[in-house]
Parts: structure tokens; sequence; C-alpha cells
């Protein structure tokens, strides 16, 4: 009983840290602009491709770069990934986004324009590629460790230190450094920024570029850890990562990464002990009933407006 419990967690950690990476990009992203960018599920999506696309052209299996060991394929396909998924994010802020921004438009029509967005890569990506799975490439040896019952894998506990990792490093950025303290201040009053001589534009690059280059590092540890990647695959798991970070408290840093981990936990408890079919209706239940109790979530903070 007490190592199926202990089984039970670590699984939860694992899949509680590709909910918080994702959902730290949609903290970012509101916590700067206040806008939900329904896309970033989609980004997530694009980045596994991206990592399929990259590992087999590392593997040599194009026969452009034979003979590169998995470590090093590994090493150099997570920047890589990273840099070419934040390409895909700073291209929508600045074809979809951006034109909306500067002419003043709703917060609603650019939060329909995100969702177009999203429909747009998922199509996109069908249209391109086919509908066919892909098989992502074995990497990591999947070598069973057995510690007091509880059965793990290197990559599983990779996963989790990583997710830790970018929280820290994301919390270092916003709150120690001066480009932290500029996205800080557009969202606190976007208006005044520009006196201040800050760029806004540049800033606002520089936060989907992290949003979304940690999307693709979760689309890659993700394609590792369950390497069979299709179009919709970031749809369902990039609307739950959005319902966690709103649990924790959206546009709050410290709230996306425990929320990420809240619903992990609560998802891998409810099939521990109740048919996988109750998993989402008993999931999203218990989430209602926290922000019933917190509408702000578990970290966030109301927002007062000036009139």
């Amino acid at each position: 009983m007490i190592e199926s419990l202990f089984q039970n967690i670590l699984n939860a950690l694992q899949w509680g840290s590709f909910y918080s990476l994702i959902a730290l990009g949609y903290c970012l992203v509101y916590g700067v602009l206040l806008l939900i960018n329904f896309a970033h599920g989609d980004i997530f999506m694009v980045g596994a491709y991206i990592s399929f696309f990259v590992v087999t052209f590392l593997l040599g299996n194009f026969g452009l770069i034979p003979g590169l060991p998995h470590w090093a394929v590994l090493a150099l396909a997570v920047p890589l990934v990273m840099i070419l998924t934040a390409g895909v994010g700073v291209t929508l802020e600045r074809i979809a986004y951006r034109p909306l921004r500067r002419k003043g438009a709703h917060r609603l029509y650019v939060v329909i324009t995100a969702l177009m967005c999203g429909l747009i890569l998922e199509n996109g990506n069908l249209a391109l590629l086919g509908a066919s799975r892909r098989n992502f490439p074995a990497l990591v040896d999947e070598t069973v460790i057995t510690v007091g019952g509880v059965n793990m894998t290197v990559l599983k506990l990779a996963v989790i230190v990583v997710a830790v990792l970018s929280f820290l490093f994301l919390r270092k950025v916003v709150v120690k450094t001066k480009i932290g303290m500029a996205m800080r201040a557009i969202s606190y009053d976007k208006f005044a920024v520009p006196l201040m001589g800050i760029p806004v534009d540049t800033v606002i690059v520089f936060t989907f570029v992290l949003g979304s280059g940690f999307a693709g590092l979760a689309g890659l540890l993700f394609a590792m850890t369950y390497p069979v990647l299709d179009p919709y695959m970031g749809a369902m798991i990039g609307w739950k990562a959005f319902i966690a970070a709103v649990v924790g408290g959206i546009g709050s840093i410290r709230g996306a990464f425990a929320g990420g981990f809240l619903l992990g936990f609560v998802e891998i408890m409810v099939v521990a002990f109740f048919p996988s079919t109750f998993r989402d209706l008993i999931a999203f239940t218990i989430l209602l009933l926290i922000l019933w109790r917190k509408p702000t979530g578990l970290f966030g903070v109301a927002r007062r407006t000036k009139i």
C-alpha cells in the first residue's frame, strides 16, 4: 500500500511537470499583456513535432549527421527545439497579436485571434504532415530503477528536475533582472512604460520567447515520455494547463507552477482509486470548488482598475 502511494506520487510529479511547464507560458503572456494565449497548447504540439524532426535529423536518419551518440543528440536537441519553437511563438505575436494591439483592439478580439491561431497550427500540421501519427525515436535508456518498491526511470526523474529548474529560472528572470522588471512594469501600467524609455515591443517579444521556448521544451520531454505524436495532441493538455494556471492564480509564476502539480496530483490520485473514466469529472470538480472558494486562485491577487 505504501509503495503504491509513493509510486502514484512519483507519477503525479511527472504528469504535473508537463502541466507546469505549459502553464508557465500562459502565465508569462497573461502577466505582461493580460492576454490568454489559447494557441499556447498548440505551440506545445508544434514543439513536439519540431523535436521529432530535429532528433531524426541529428540521429542521421536522413544520412546527414551519422554517428552521433544519443546523449549528444539530446544535448543539441534541447536548445535547437527551444529556439525554433520560440520562433513560432514570436511569429504569432508579430503577425497576429501585434497589429491588433497597435490598433487598440479589445482583448476579446485578441482572444478570438489566439483561438484561430491554435486552429491554424493544428490544421496546418494536419495538411502538411498528414493524419498519421509519428513515433518519436528513443533517446534515453528505459532501464527501470526500483527503490523501496517504487519504480522509476531516468527520464521520469529528469522531467521533474527540468520542471523545477525551469520554474526557478523563470522566477529569477522575472524578479531579479531588468527585463523582468520591465515585464512587471508593463503588466502594471503599459501606457506609462514607453514614457520611461522601455521598448515595449522588445519586452513582449522576450516574453513570447520565454513562454514558447519552454513550451517547446515540454513538447520534447512529452514526446520522449509518450513517443506517439498527432496534430491534436496539444489541445486537451493545453486547456488543462490553462486551467491549472487559473487555479494557481493566473499571472503568478508560483501559482502556475503549483497549479500544474496540483492538477497532476488530482488526476493521478483519481485514477488510482476510481475508474479512469472519472478522472476529468472529479479532477475538474475539485478545481471548480477551489475557484469557488478562492476566485483569484491559490496565489493570485485581485487587480484593481482605476476609473
